[in-house]
């Protein structure tokens, strides 16, 4: 079985984890040293953010580079295998994720996207949830 297998790629992506991801975990690790008594994966509010202050009305995604398409160099690479599919699959999650943030201000909320990339310099990070939470 080959990576470019159907049954095979099928496999890899199944395996991806949509919640629980090291950079989420990291990113509440940050957060529980100055900000704990979070919610995670509110299904009640638009796009499910992976971390809910109910009462500040403040939500965070953590979002990966490649899955969101995020301008910095993991984000913007494209699989060469099937390229055209690769494009309009991360340009429906940007679509998606833009329309969840419109809903979720027009409910009052302030939202926040971390990028998994900025987990490079953690004290960077870590000033702008403080900034954020306040």
């Amino acid at each position: 079985m080959t990576a470019e297998d159907p049954e095979k790629r099928s496999a890899i992506m199944r395996a991806v984890k949509s919640q629980d991801t090291s950079p989420e975990l990291a990113v509440r690790a940050l957060l529980r040293r100055f900000a704990p008594f979070y919610r995670l994966q509110r299904k009640d509010l638009p796009g499910k953010p992976d971390i809910a202050y109910i009462g500040r009305k403040r939500a965070i995604f953590v979002h990966g580079c490649f899955w969101h398409g995020h301008d910095c160099a993991r984000g913007a690479r494209t699989p060469k295998a099937n390229a055209d599919y690769w494009k309009a699959k991360i340009a429906r999650n940007r679509a998606r994720d833009a329309a969840n943030l419109e809903k979720l201000s027009a409910q009052g909320w302030r939202s926040l996207t971390v990028w998994e990339c900025e987990l490079k310099d953690r004290d960077a990070l870590e000033k702008r949830l403080r900034e954020f939470l306040e």
